[in-house]
């Protein structure tokens, strides 16, 4: 089961499968305040279908850290990555990383929340995002970033 353009599928489908995986209260979460309404990157967001049925899917959408001296850094969130809970360990979560690393443009930041212990396989490390700060409470380190142009500059993260 091959990734796919999440366009290809349903919006209902996809709000389903998030609130199936994270709970209907999910839109309280400090990442979706970060996101600010923004349109999911159609070029870098995937699904994974099983018999015509939506068992996983990772968004991507434009993001921005505010910085502290004025400047705007451009970053891609990574999130939410969702995979129906009796189908985990059988790599989807894997096929979808690989899916948005190869769209990825080359010079993108990419940002997420989450465990560095299962995000760190795909480049993603805490190491220079100590300055950052989130409009909601966030562990950090959980805030998580992977590029070859990583911010390391104190900021608030936003939309873009």
């Amino acid at each position: 089961m091959a990734p796919i353009p999440l366009a290809a599928v349903p919006p209902e489908a996809v709000e389903a499968l998030l609130d199936r995986v994270f709970g209907a209260d999910r839109h309280r979460r400090t990442a979706y305040a970060i996101r600010g309404g923004a349109a999911p990157i159609a070029e870098m967001s995937f699904a994974i279908l099983a018999e015509g049925a939506l068992i996983a899917a990772l968004l991507a959408y434009p993001v921005a850290l505010a910085c502290d001296d004025g400047t705007r850094a451009p970053l891609v969130m990574i999130g939410p990555v969702a995979v129906v809970p009796e189908l985990h360990g059988q790599g989807h979560g894997r096929a979808l990383f690989a899916a948005l690393l190869a769209a990825a443009p080359v010079d993108a930041v990419l940002m997420l929340i989450g465990d560095p212990e299962y995000y760190g396989r795909f480049g993603f490390t805490a190491a220079r995002t100590g300055l950052w700060r989130a409009p909601g409470p966030v562990e950090r380190h959980r805030l998580l970033a992977r590029g070859d142009h990583v911010p390391d500059r104190a900021g608030l993260l936003g939309p873009a």
